[in-house]
């Protein structure tokens, strides 16, 4: 008894050791395994690189003939590489601005999708030896004399993607108006129709999508040289070494060149690859932003912050008193007005906003009818919101006793004078907590009209964090903005129910 009664405190004490033992295997066993990170590549069986479909050609696409099939010269370079290391290559779709972060967190072994070699990135991941010497291309319209190179741009509206190169030689060229865009079809597109004068993207970008198109030409040489790397993680030196010594075999063998020349992307430059310049890519600042105070980053911030407040107070105008002219027709109106009005409600209701946002803006010109971005954003949000809007009022009238509109026409009034003297102000009574709270959702779904071109809070966020790399303290400031933003709405709601309340009382 008493040799049991002993050993009890020393079993807990080990119990309690126990976990502590086995966290910190866990944690060698970690470290070990990405020290060594192509064996367990090897082991696996599969090398998983991660990029963006969305992105377009020539890179990684859907095939037209078989969308379930992805072409692009990087997926058949992934698929080279790969094969050398003696495994089959998996593609891991994710979004091009968040490809690092991901990679960090572990969701693929290594990005492939054109991604410059910049001091940003190069402080963040280890990068392969070059695969791909780059330059920038200017395009403009083919009726356009007048901009002939980046000198030329000063004021001008130039189209570019998110986080890349050609934006920080925009920034540094100055007095340059840049629309940012998350696709690399969308900004020609636009070049095409008027809403930019000249897109500044990657060369292989200029050359697939806006070389076979008769409106547009290249406004002047090449620039901004640079090189794509396959970015790795810091931890995985070993699997740096297998992805340069393949890049390396294919170089030599000529199979790089093969894949180049399919593609039409093979040109002289890409001799420099046999002795590529290890310096981060031409266009870098040369100024590390992940050192940069972040109250730098502010004022952009704050920019973006006004126009989520303007597009927001419009669009929610908008929805207000397009929603109360749909809640009469569909209530108090007959046959096809009536019809139209609740077909209305439920298609917006029915389809998501951003489906809604694209037809607007990308489909309309199709029909000869061209939006600015900041009018389709109105329009898009205001459209959309205005179905919900009119169920609130819906709910507000129907809550009121119909004895009151009958006592009302007993009286005399018309139809027209009951509803906007009796019914009306009850009705909106009810539906304001509900319009309220509506206005808090709008001002975060007003990020949406981000892939319309408009430069509002989350875009200004996303486009800094790609730059920078500085996800986690951008994004807690943009939290703060948005919750700055709407808990004083919040309020209001609170203190405009319980008033509402008080006066049905």
């Amino acid at each position: 008894m008493i040799g049991s009664r002993g050993t009890g405190p020393a079993c807990l004490k080990y119990l309690l050791i126990l976990p502590v033992i086995f966290l910190l295997l866990f944690l060698s066993s970690s470290s070990r395994s990405g020290s060594d990170a192509a064996a367990k590549v090897r082991e696996r069986g599969t090398l998983l690189w991660g990029g963006d479909a969305e992105g377009g050609a020539p890179y990684v696409f859907p095939d037209p003939k078989n969308v379930d099939v992805l072409i692009g010269f990087e997926v058949e370079l992934a698929g080279a590489i790969a094969k050398v290391m003696g495994v089959p290559a998996r593609f891991v779709q994710n979004a091009w601005d968040s490809l690092i972060p991901a990679l960090e967190r572990g969701d693929f072994d290594l990005v492939i999708n054109g991604i410059e070699i910049t001091p940003e990135r190069t402080a963040k991941v280890l990068f392969s030896r070059p695969y791909y010497v780059y330059t920038e291309q200017l395009v403009v319209r083919r009726e356009e004399d007048g901009i002939r190179g980046l000198a030329d741009l000063a004021g001008k509206r130039v189209g570019t993607l998110m986080g890349a190169v050609s934006q920080t030689m925009l920034q540094q060229a100055g007095g340059v108006d840049i629309r940012i865009y998350s696709g690399v079809v969308e900004p020609y597109e636009d070049l095409a129709l008027g809403r930019l004068d000249a897109v500044f993207l990657d060369l292989p970008i200029a050359a697939y999508y806006a070389r076979p198109n008769p409106l547009l030409k290249y406004a002047g040489p090449p620039a901004g040289e640079g090189y794509y790397g396959i970015a790795i993680r810091r931890e995985d030196a070993s699997l740096k070494e297998a992805v340069d010594g393949a890049i390396d075999r294919l170089l030599r063998s000529g199979e790089l060149r093969r894949i180049y020349e399919k593609w039409g992307l093979w040109n002289e430059a890409q001799e420099k690859l046999f002795h590529p310049d290890r310096s981060p890519g031409a266009g870098a600042s040369g100024r590390d932003a992940r050192d940069a105070p972040l109250v730098t980053f502010f004022p952009a911030l704050l920019k973006g912050a006004g126009i989520t407040v303007l597009v927001s107070v419009v669009s929610m105008g908008l929805a207000v008193a397009l929603g109360l002219l749909l809640c009469l027709l569909r209530h108090y109106s007959g046959g096809p007005l009536r019809i139209a009005a609740s077909s209305y409600i439920e298609i917006f209701r029915g389809t998501p906003l951003l489906i809604q946002l694209y037809l607007l803006y990308y489909g309309l010109p199709n029909v000869g009818i061209t939006l600015s971005p900041l009018l389709a954003a109105f329009l898009g949000l205001g459209m959309n919101y205005a179905a919900y809007e009119a169920e609130l009022y819906r709910a507000g009238i129907e809550a009121i006793p119909k004895g009151q509109m009958e006592a009302a026409l007993s009286l005399g009034m018309s139809r027209r004078l009951a509803l906007r003297r009796i019914v009306l102000p009850q009705a909106l009574r009810v539906a304001v907590p509900g319009v309220t709270n509506d206005f808090i959702s709008l001002f975060k779904d007003s990020s949406l009209v981000s892939v319309i071109a408009m430069v509002e809070l989350t875009k200004t966020y996303n486009i800094l964090a790609a730059t920078t790399l500085r996800f986690l303290e951008l994004g807690l400031v943009a939290a703060f903005l948005y919750f700055a933003m709407s808990y004083p709405l919040s309020l209001m709601a609170r203190r405009l129910e319980e008033r509402l309340a008080g006066r049905t009382r």
